[in-house]
């Protein structure tokens, strides 16, 4: 779309969490809803209309393609978040993967395609795809993606460490399965792409090697993504760009620059009146109300959301950048707190600003 779209939804004032997970668990069977595309659809139509936005914003499983990944190549995962691989995968591997990316889909992959599918054809909202980035997903093939990429950060390649071939080939596969799924969306309708990539922060690439040079971002973040933004490109589809972990002033401008997102959206670890000057006024700025606290009234009382809710729309009207009010990631729903996460989004959508 236009980028214009964007930013007049900024505007206009937008406001609204990513919170299709509250919508599903208001249903009677929240895991069958997941696994039909259709019900599924009809759960994101109603959170755009219960949250009062024309963005349809999917429900954000971040386990879709490390799932999906596995199944192509022939793992059996009975605890998916557990498995990890234990070598780096071989050529065959890469070569069975690269083969097997028209094969079918899950039932709940494709029902998350399904549901982009039934918002672009059955409703006027403007369906939003979502897949985890690769570099996010090449960190949960990994029982330790930390001491490699240190390694890699201090020069050593494949050929030095068996441990950074692992990494480079987990994240050729990762890769490969996040352009699967990322394609598959387009194709069902979607408009824009959520692509959710929170380790790439501080946390697994070290700042103190990347000030010193090392170009261990530039691999094994940047050039994945921009490769991704020339797919996203073909298939007409848009970048909202999701960082709800523990980044850098770098790495922030890197994503605004370089990868030139119609919306940034980050994490409450940034301030973003104050990443509004790392970023270009044409990309929207998302978010980044402290939503993961909500189920706590010990950690976030309704009083303190609408003091920072009406702090954050102050300092973005202050400092002139276009900005979405917005949850800090998905807005989850917790056993017994339900109605209290809700109280609470609700005041974000209501509260005046200071």
């Amino acid at each position: 779309m236009d980028r214009q779209f964007y930013l007049e939804l900024a505007a206009a004032g937008l406001r609204m969490p990513i919170g299709a997970d509250l919508i599903l668990h208001e249903q009677p069977d929240p895991e069958a809803v997941k696994h039909a595309g259709a019900a599924l659809g009809r759960v994101l139509e109603v959170a755009a209309q219960r949250y009062r936005t024309p963005l349809a914003f999917p429900l954000m499983d971040l386990t879709l393609e490390k799932a999906d990944l596995l199944h192509l190549l022939g793992i059996p995962a009975a605890n998916l978040a557990e498995f990890h691989l234990d070598a780096a995968p071989l050529e065959t591997d890469l070569a069975r993967l690269a083969g097997a990316l028209d094969a079918p889909f899950s039932r709940r992959h494709q029902a998350h395609i399904e549901s982009v599918r039934y918002i672009a054809l059955s409703t006027a909202l403007f369906p939003i795809g979502m897949s985890i980035g690769p570099f996010s997903l090449m960190t949960k093939l990994l029982a330790d993606p930390i001491t490699p990429l240190a390694l890699a950060g201090r020069g050593l390649t494949a050929e030095d460490d068996p441990s950074v071939l692992l990494v480079e080939r987990a994240l050729i596969l990762a890769e490969m399965a996040v352009h699967r799924s990322v394609r598959a969306q387009a194709q069902a309708g979607a408009c824009a792409m959520l692509i959710c990539e929170p380790a790439a922060s501080r946390v697994y690439l070290s700042p103190r090697q990347l000030e010193a040079g090392s170009d261990i971002f530039e691999r094994y973040v940047i050039q994945p993504h921009l490769r991704l933004k020339a797919l996203l490109n073909t298939h007409d589809v848009d970048l909202i760009f999701h960082d709800c972990g523990e980044p850098t002033d770098f790495m922030v401008c890197q994503f605004a620059e370089r990868l030139d997102p119609a919306i940034l959206s980050l994490g409450s670890s940034r301030k973003l009146w104050e990443d509004a000057a790392l970023v270009p006024k044409r990309t929207v700025l998302f978010g980044n109300l402290p939503t993961k606290s909500f189920y706590s009234d010990g950690a976030m009382p309704l009083e303190k959301v609408q003091a920072i809710t009406s702090e954050l729309l102050a300092r973005m009207r202050a400092c002139g950048h276009p900005h979405i009010l917005g949850s800090e990631c998905d807005v989850l729903h917790v056993p017994a707190a339900g109605e209290t996460i809700r109280r609470k989004v609700a005041a974000v959508l209501t509260t005046p600003a200071r």
